[in-house]
């Protein structure tokens, strides 16, 4: 299992590493402001994840209305508890996600294919912290959210790689 933990976080901070292109000059400036705190993310040194998702809750706190800094929060959020699923913040953060993600469907403009990955990544680390009791609790909410994400984008390509991993990992605990 941690062997898919890496490879699952790997994939995702290299998927959401460039920030996405932004319409008008205060979305430019919050984009820039993105991109710059996701850049800092270095995956060997755990507490970078949570100087950016700091960082991100600030840039949340500028801008109330926009998605994107809620959805990299959650996002960081969630790279930072599959790595490190019992780490002290880990539970905090996870929390934090769960809240972002539901405040991301109050917002205008929400990408619903996002919103239903943020939602399966949620469950897939609730997993990951606890295969023994959450596999069975959380498995079809993965596979439901990730199915939901692919059937509204199917260009949607962290979805299709969080749940090829999603596979990958169950057949890998299924077989031992």
């Amino acid at each position: 299992m941690t062997s898919l933990i890496s490879k699952i976080a790997v994939l995702a901070v290299s998927l959401m590493m460039a920030a996405p292109q932004f319409s008008n000059a205060q979305d430019a400036q919050m984009g820039q402001l993105i991109g710059q705190s996701m850049a800092k993310i270095d995956q060997t040194a755990p507490e970078t994840f949570l100087t950016c998702i700091s960082e991100l809750k600030r840039i949340e706190a500028m801008y109330p209305e926009a998605a994107a800094p809620k959805y990299y929060a959650a996002l960081q959020s969630l790279n930072y508890s599959v790595l490190n699923p019992h780490a002290e913040a880990t539970d905090g953060l996870l929390d934090d996600a769960g809240k972002l993600i539901a405040s991301l469907e109050k917002c205008k403009g929400t990408d619903q294919s996002d919103l239903h990955t943020l939602k399966g990544f949620l469950y897939m680390v609730r997993i990951v912290q606890d295969p023994a009791q959450n596999g069975r609790r959380y498995y079809l909410d993965v596979m439901s959210h990730f199915e939901k994400a692919l059937k509204i984008n199917p260009d949607n390509d962290l979805a299709r790689d969080l749940q090829q991993k999603f596979f990958d990992g169950m057949s890998q605990a299924t077989a031992q």
